[in-house]
């Protein structure tokens, strides 16, 4: 091969490095997978192994052990023994004699170093990095005998022999020329495959040392940089670098490409991506790395590379957990320079990293996240540092609160692009998490936030589908799978995966709620039969709380009940983020006090089926006030059993009859007087009225019920026997209406006096209402803008299809308030 400082060996064919981690040598059957990949590929190679999985541990544990001269160390010893002579024999077979006997040696001078260290007690750093780094040493091992057991040629490379670095501050720094210059040394001539230790080197003095966490992939792109490889191909147990965590966003998705920039930015903040010190050397000599999966070997995986891709605003969402915030603020502060210089100065004596950094134009406060697990020893040290400061109280104070994330946006495409920011403040927003600290660097390609860590998974969810990176989902509980909530049901099962399609929308329906039972599910319950689902005791508590998981960023509970005691949960629900969509009318017409409160609960409240079912009765009188335009009065007839009752009632038919008659066709509630009372009509006229900004109660509607005095608390089997009891006063006034050439409508009336009434009036022929259709709604609007000629809108204003479709419009209407594509 031709190394990059020197060379080894004159071979012309390009060379590829490949890195494989722990995951991918766990046992025998995988690195029996590692070799196939090698072998299915034709160009030069140079392979860089990790240790087995948990082996690196497990050294680190074997060393403490024999430090602290606990006996198990001498059958940990043994079980380690076991494993890698296990994996060796099952992999190898008959060719397994060598390899066997490299490791029992290897492991009988480990036991003879754990011995002294035994006997001494201490451990010191030399030792222990003698002895964490042997994994790869027998890995490495180990995988290229699996090659040259299949009859192809492989050179074994120990880096502790070639791999020379200064430890430093900031990690392990390549003496490039000396570790050029012996790589010469060890390979002179060429070679078709060479298998390298990881995470091993020497120091300048010769002692052997490790290249820290990560150490393995480090070593992965120093020998590319050395060998002159045009690719890093990094093997783990992942396809690539996603969007986001897919534990956290199932939806995430995999990221093509990525500029070394964008990948250092997502691996700081704890996304899966190579670490960054890795990339240097790559970033250095431009060689692209390729993350890919040793499971899926045929998928293509992420590059990075100095070419971005796609200049999409937001290539990915990441998280950091485990983190503190660390704030100092006092007016001594303000305009007095050094003090930030004498801040970090304090935390780096302290060994602390600090993670982010913000300070308000005022230089009133500075703060920074910082570790959690260093919070106490941060603390400690600036106080220390500002002792004088503190007792003067030109520091106010020093302090720290746990318990925080970052969240971080990374993009190559954000820079100069005006909105990101908004963008992401208002998914944060929306969904409910507070914002704690903001940083952002002058390249652009990173915003981070520090939140609670307890609203991380909602906040990593929001942010992710508020950048369209996935779906925006939406958690939804169903409060009465009956007529109506059963017909909602089945129009979201019908329409969820076209929604998921073409708008990005996830529709979730996670709870639902009957009378006394309800059923929970996760991620969502399947809707074939929703009544069937209900397995558990009615708890609207707990159904409020998976609806409201933590885990999902919106929430929406559909109450398709006609429940006063469940309207009465409306604004605690919407004052934990749960926004409200529902066709029940008692919490727009209920106590006056209760409503105020629901509307200023902070969620959203849509309620547009509660009068006219699925006609745009609501928005329309909303579009009205909200532009300005001063609403005189409002007219209607907001009962389809009543509309159809006067729309058959000719006087040929008694008017009882025709009650019979619309109560088998299923236009009336069980009982018709729900209907012939007018108070659902009463209840529709009292939240227009508040949609006004009119302030009245149901108490403050003059009400004309249908039925008799006599009747309305007589049960209802006597109340049927009874129905002819209406037909005289009913017909006498069918007769005078027609005398005066005029129909009889049920009409809801506010007035500009504001005054409410609802009872039966006599029309002119030629009205509006006289010619609706057998079930119709109909409102008419008269404003100053529609003074003349008011704004009518009629239609089907009753049954579950069209009442459901109304809820269903209103649930869109959230969602795309949330930043879903409609």
């Amino acid at each position: 091969m031709k190394a990059a400082h020197g060379g080894a060996g004159n071979e012309t064919r390009a060379v590829i490095a490949h890195k494989f981690g722990g995951s991918s040598v766990a046992d025998a059957s995988r690195i029996a997978r590692v070799v196939d990949i090698l072998l299915s590929r034709s160009e030069r190679q140079v392979v860089t192994i990790s240790a087995m999985r948990g082996v690196t541990d497990a050294l680190i544990a074997l060393a403490g052990q024999a430090a602290a001269r606990d006996a198990g160390w001498k059958q940990s010893i043994e079980t380690l023994l076991v494993r890698h002579r296990d994996t060796a024999q099952e992999l190898l077979g008959a060719h397994a004699a060598d390899t066997l006997a490299f490791l029992q040696a290897e492991f009988d001078s480990l036991r003879e170093l754990l011995q002294a260290q035994e006997r001494v007690g201490a451990i010191s750093s030399d030792l222990l990095d003698l002895v964490s780094g042997l994994g790869e040493v027998w890995s490495s091992r180990m995988v290229h005998a699996a090659v040259r057991a299949r009859g192809n040629p492989s050179e074994w490379l120990d880096a502790r022999e070639v791999l020379v670095v200064d430890k430093t501050d900031l990690g392990a720094m390549v003496r490039w020329d000396s570790s050029a210059e012996r790589l010469r040394t060890a390979l002179p001539g060429p070679a078709e495959r060479v298998i390298v230790t990881g995470f091993v080197a020497r120091t300048i003095a010769g002692r052997i040392t490790t290249l820290g966490r990560n150490g393995s992939d480090y070593s992965g792109a120093i020998f590319a940089a050395l060998f002159g490889a045009t690719e890093l191909h990094v093997w783990s147990d992942v396809e690539g670098v996603f969007s986001a965590d897919p534990r956290v966003v199932p939806e995430a998705v995999l990221i093509d490409r990525l500029s070394y920039a964008e990948a250092c930015e997502l691996a700081y903040f704890g996304a899966s991506v190579i670490h960054p010190q890795t990339m240097g050397p790559a970033f250095d000599r431009g060689i692209p790395i390729i993350a890919r999966s040793t499971f899926n070997p045929s998928h293509a995986g992420t590059r990075i590379s100095a070419e971005p891709g796609p200049l999409q605003p937001v290539k990915g969402v990441t998280t950091f957990k485990g983190l503190a915030i660390l704030n100092i603020e006092g007016a001594g502060m303000i305009g007095v320079p050094g003090t930030a210089a004498r801040a970090f100065e304090a935390l780096h004596h302290a060994g602390v990293s600090v993670v982010m950094i913000s300070q308000g134009s005022s230089e009133h406060s500075i703060c920074c996240t910082i570790r959690e697990g260093d919070a106490v020893s941060a603390e400690r040290a600036v106080r220390e540092a500002f002792a004088r400061e503190l007792v003067a109280r030109q520091i106010s104070d020093v302090t720290v609160s746990k318990g925080v994330a970052a969240l971080a946006v990374v993009g190559d495409g954000m820079a100069g692009k005006p909105g990101v920011s908004a963008q992401l403040f208002d998914s944060l927003g929306r969904a409910g998490v507070n914002v704690r600290m903001i940083a952002q660097g002058a390249s652009e390609r990173n915003i981070s936030v520090a939140i609670d860590a307890s609203d991380a998974p909602k906040a990593l969810r929001a942010v992710h589908a508020g950048f369209y990176l996935s779906a925006q989902t939406i958690s939804i509980g169903v409060i009465g799978p009956g007529n109506v909530g059963g017909s909602f049901l089945k129009q979201v099962a019908t329409a969820r995966e076209g929604l998921l399609q073409r708008h990005g929308i996830d529709l979730r329906v996670r709870a639902i709620a009957g009378s006394r039972m309800m059923a929970l599910g996760d991620p969502m319950l399947v809707l074939h039969d929703p009544k069937s689902l209900l397995d558990r005791p009615l708890d609207l508590n707990a159904f409020a709380a998976h609806v409201k998981s933590e885990h999902l960023p919106n929430a929406v509970i559909v109450d398709c009940s006609a429940s006063d005691a469940v309207a009465d949960r409306y604004a605690d629900w919407m004052r934990r983020g749960v926004h409200i969509v529902t066709p029940n009318k008692c919490a727009g017409s209920g106590p006056l006090e209760r409503y105020r409160d629901i509307k200023g609960a902070g969620a959203q409240f849509r309620y547009e089926a509660t009068v006219g079912a699925g006609l745009p009765i609501i928005t329309t009188l909303r579009d009205l006030v909200d532009t300005g335009d001063a609403v005189r009065s409002v007219d209607g007839v907001f009962s389809g059993t009543l509309a159809y009752l006067f729309n058959r009632f000719d006087g040929s038919v008694p008017i009882s009859e025709l009650v019979l008659k619309a109560k088998e066709l299923g236009y009336t509630e069980p009982d018709p007087r729900d209907d012939l009372s007018g108070l659902d009509v009463a209840r529709k006229l009292v939240i227009l009225a508040r949609e006004c900004g009119w302030a009245i109660s149901l108490g403050d509607v003059q009400l004309e019920s249908l039925v008799p005095a006599a009747l309305r608390d007589v049960p209802l089997a006597d109340f049927l026997k009874r129905l002819t009891e209406l037909d005289a006063p009913m017909l006498a006034k069918l007769r005078q209406a027609q005398a005066d050439k005029q129909v009889l409508r049920y009409v809801a009336r506010l007035t500009s006096d504001r005054k409410a009434t609802v009872g039966l009036v006599a029309l002119p022929s030629d009205h509006a209402f006289a010619h609706i259709q057998l079930t119709d709604n109909v409102v008419q609007f008269s404003s100053e803008r529609y003074c003349h000629n008011p704004l009518v809108v009629q239609g089907p204003g009753a049954g579950p299809e069209v009442t459901a479709a109304g809820v269903f419009a209103d649930l869109l209407r959230v969602a795309a308030s949330l930043g879903a594509r409609l």
